[in-house]
């Protein structure tokens, strides 16, 4: 491939991924709107896990600076060489953190959205004291109850949620992930409901297929892949 074609084939996904972005914010910007919400209330996530240096460049030219990743070692060869660079940079972890790379995602990233049982609680709260350098948390719920999935079950979200308060984290909001199989807004009702009644503001919840649904109920943040990146190689 000529120099020439790299620079117009660099200059076609730049003007792809921006153009996708514009696209998902402006769907966010009608849904909020649906719900009398405003729209600035809404970040967000643009999923960047598997995609290659290429397009996660171009969405940073694009002025996209909230980024999620769904596991450390793969976000490490993504970020780390970038996190100087882009002062106003926010990383999100969220898929399952294994208690062995805590301190890992403890540098890496500005928020932890899959905080999901007692043992990783303790060790978050051990890091973030040790590193002086506490992260935003949200405490993912399993609403579908499947058993292969993360996430606290419902019924046991509010005595979690005392316990992480208890250890002092910074848990600010919930996320959950509803079955592929099941229409999304139920779970996103149910998250919201758990939400209110322990007195937390944000909620990540929506993803390519349901994020204008999640805005419309109250999300905060949507984590949205595909949406803004394409379909990922197989």
């Amino acid at each position: 491939m000529s120099h020439e074609n790299e620079t117009s084939g660099g200059a076609g996904v730049a003007a792809e991924i921006a153009g996708r972005l514009g696209q998902v914010r402006a769907r966010i910007a009608a849904a909020a709107a649906r719900a009398a919400r405003d729209p600035g209330d809404v970040t967000l996530v643009a999923i960047s896990k598997t995609q290659p240096d290429e397009r996660i460049a171009a969405a940073l030219a694009a002025g996209q600076r909230v980024f999620g990743e769904n596991r450390v070692q793969e976000a490490e060869t993504h970020w780390a060489a970038r996190r100087d660079a882009f002062d106003d940079l926010e990383l999100h972890l969220v898929g399952p953190l294994q208690t062995n790379k805590v301190r890992e995602a403890v540098a890496l990233f500005d928020v932890i959205q899959s905080l999901d049982r007692l043992k990783l609680a303790e060790h978050l709260a051990r890091e973030f004291d040790r590193a002086g350098t506490p992260r935003r948390c949200f405490i993912q719920v399993n609403t579908g109850e499947e058993p292969q999935k993360a996430g606290v079950l419902p019924a046991e979200a509010d005595a979690f949620i005392a316990a992480c308060r208890a250890l002092e984290l910074p848990v600010e909001g919930l996320m959950c992930i509803p079955p592929a199989d099941e229409p999304a807004p139920p779970h996103f009702v149910l998250l919201g409901e758990i939400a209110a009644r322990n007195g937390l503001a944000q909620l990540s919840m929506g993803m390519s297929a349901d994020f204008e649904a999640a805005t419309e109920l109250g999300a905060t943040h949507v984590r949205v892949g595909t949406g803004v990146f394409g379909p990922r190689d197989a």
